[in-house]
């Protein structure tokens, strides 16, 4: 299987200056995914691991990463990044009326360690249409006049 990053062309208008015409950007289109099992039996074969103990280990493995972060933890995970949880919060005017009350919403921030920040430096890259281009009908001009913007996740 081919290593390349697929993207589309998309248009994207500027929401302060909503009168200017759309820009067109780069949006990275998945190409698939991968779940725990298919990893599995990937390592599988690169190493002289059994598939239902690389299984197990990469469920011990999201239990930790869960427990760890639900405790405060950060989660190193060696070379390939950081895991900690970020809070989002109403503000208080002074800091003695903030309460957990405040906090919103918890989120997942991850910091990519060397070796993801590396292979981010060796991508390659392959243009493809976007979804909603490849639902248009025939007869359609597909120009992109208009400035409209396209949902990204269509």
């Amino acid at each position: 299987m081919m290593k390349e990053v697929s993207y589309s062309v998309v248009p994207r208008k500027n929401l302060v200056k909503k009168d200017e015409p759309a820009k067109y950007y780069a949006q990275a289109q998945a190409s698939g995914d991968v779940g725990l099992n298919e990893i599995s039996t990937r390592v599988e074969k690169a190493c002289t691991v059994h598939k239902a103990d690389i299984a197990a280990v990469l469920q011990a493995l999201e239990d930790e990463v869960i427990d760890g972060l639900q405790r405060g933890e950060i989660v190193r995970l060696g070379n390939i990044g950081t895991f900690q949880i970020g809070l989002k919060s109403v503000g208080a005017e002074k800091e003695d009326e903030f309460k957990a009350a405040h906090i919103k919403k918890a989120k997942i921030n991850f910091r990519p360690g060397p070796v993801l920040a590396d292979a981010l430096k060796t991508l390659s890259y392959g243009k493809v249409s976007t979804r909603a281009a490849a639902k248009k009908k025939p007869g359609d001009s597909g120009d992109g006049e208009g400035g409209e913007v396209i949902d990204p996740m269509e």
